[in-house]
């Protein structure tokens, strides 16, 4: 049901043009895949810089907007209405939110959904009457700049077949050439190489300084 209801809301997104259609895209986004532009691209097969835009153009509320164009008569928004609950919000994702690391573009990315902010909320004591709803808090969130992105974990590295067999051989050989008198043991650094040049030890090699130190002494 849920390939049938996809293909639906591709033919649904056809009909509009504009802002509409990024709106319509940011509206799907943010109910069926937790407002991650990336994850709506990969199930509906639409732009994630459109559905990033129409999430954007999304989160001005149009009834806000007209609020604040008539001397703010009408409805604020919870976050505005409420400084406490925003700094709550702030309280509670923060230490779960981190930065493009690339820095292409100012977001702060978090692991935790609409659902999971509004039930830290609750926990906090806030009444149920008291937090918005999961859609509104979603609406929030991006109009806070935060954006849902799964953290993924890293898979441990399998060991190859060989593994064993390669360490029980360099253990024979060790073995048999500390028992020989000819046999010189060379130890050998395999850190991660440094660039020489200007930006490193003033462009000189690092032997070289430690022989003048020496010499000098």
């Amino acid at each position: 049901m849920e390939g049938v209801a996809d293909e639906l809301l591709k033919l649904a997104a056809a009909q509009f043009q504009g802002s509409l259609r990024r709106r319509f895209l940011g509206e799907v986004c943010l109910g069926l895949c937790d407002g991650n532009a990336r994850q709506a691209e990969a199930r509906f097969g639409w732009g994630r810089e459109t559905i990033s835009r129409g999430l954007e153009e999304r989160s001005l509320d149009p009834v806000d907007a007209g609020a604040i164009q008539s001397n703010n008569r009408g409805r604020q928004r919870s976050e505005d209405a409420d400084p406490q609950l925003k700094l709550d919000i702030e309280l509670i994702v923060e230490p779960h939110a981190h930065t493009d690391p690339e820095l292409k573009t100012n977001r702060r990315y978090t692991n935790l959904s609409a659902k999971e902010v509004r039930q830290a909320l609750l926990d906090r004591g806030y009444s149920k009457k008291e937090v918005p709803s999961e859609r509104t808090m979603r609406d929030i969130l991006n109009r806070m700049n935060y954006r849902l992105k799964r953290i993924q974990k890293g898979k441990p590295l399998k060991k190859t077949e060989h593994t064993d067999a390669i360490f029980e051989n360099v253990k024979a050989v060790r073995a048999e050439s500390e028992a020989d008198p000819a046999t010189l043991e060379i130890s050998v650094d395999t850190k991660t190489k440094v660039k020489l040049g200007e930006y490193s030890l003033g462009g000189k090699n690092a032997d070289d300084l430690r022989r003048q130190s020496a010499s000098g002494s």
